[in-house]
């Protein structure tokens, strides 16, 4: 029987097929998966914030963008991906509050979704599929065994990308 790992905020699984890997509740938050197809090995990081230079440095990393992608590459490698073959598929970001007179810092989804596609460029990996932005929430879970990513919603279904 396949595992579910859980993915919590500001957190990160890494695993392999037969298991997925699932997180809940993103808002402005992103849920960044990565796959190798042919050792079927991934990871799920769900970040907060994109930037951790103005955080503690205690504060943990995979609450960041520029922080916990790296971390989680390097941790799929570990487990034996291979850096060539990973791809990234992305959701959320979304805006969930309007804000009458918004400032940049209170766009923070659209930048979490800047900071991901950055963050995952300077590693060299692709981005294969995204949903993101919008004013909803999202669930997203990744079959390892398929690395078909799945995007849930309360209000709008769920869709396969």
């Amino acid at each position: 029987m396949a595992e579910m790992i859980r993915v919590g905020i500001a957190d990160y699984k890494v695993g392999r097929a037969p298991s997925t890997i699932i997180s809940y509740g993103l808002g402005s938050c992103i849920g960044i998966s990565l796959w190798d197809s042919q050792t079927k090995i991934g990871g799920l990081l769900h970040i907060m914030l994109p930037d951790s230079t103005m955080a503690n440095k205690s504060d943990n990393p995979a609450k960041f963008a520029d922080t916990g992608v790296p971390l989680l590459v390097k941790d799929v490698i570990a487990a034996g991906a291979v850096k060539s073959r990973l791809v990234a598929k992305v959701a959320g970001g979304a805006q969930m509050f309007a804000f009458a007179n918004a400032t940049d810092i209170m766009r923070v989804g659209a930048r979490n979704v800047e900071a991901v596609k950055k963050a995952l460029a300077a590693q060299g990996i692709r981005i294969v599929a995204e949903d993101t932005g919008a004013n909803y929430g999202r669930t997203v879970q990744i079959d390892l065994n398929t690395g078909v990513y799945t995007v849930k919603t309360i209000d709008r279904g769920e869709k396969q990308i």
